[in-house]
């Protein structure tokens, strides 16, 4: 049941950072699912573990509204780099 809330997190949060960055179009349903997991780690090892802000520890630990929030803002981080790297349009 872990995998399936990681994958739809994932999912949520990889096309709501897709809508912010403006990069829906060119991203799939697979790639929304792997930026979201990915922005997630990323925002928890950051934000939470490195800088500690508060909350951010909690970034990919489930289906809560904060882990949604820190995944989305780790997935607008990761596509920033992506497309900074010329990845990503």
């Amino acid at each position: 049941m872990g995998w399936i809330i990681t994958i739809l997190v994932g999912a949520l949060c990889g096309w709501l950072a897709s809508l912010i960055m403006k990069t829906n179009a060119q991203q799939g349903a697979v790639a929304n699912i792997l930026i979201g997991i990915v922005g997630s780690i990323i925002a928890q090892f950051v934000f939470g573990n490195m800088l500690n802000i508060g909350g951010a520890g909690v970034a990919g630990s489930g289906f809560t509204i904060w882990s949604i929030i820190w995944g989305v803002v780790g997935s607008v981080v990761l596509i920033a780099i992506l497309k900074a790297l010329k990845v990503l349009r």
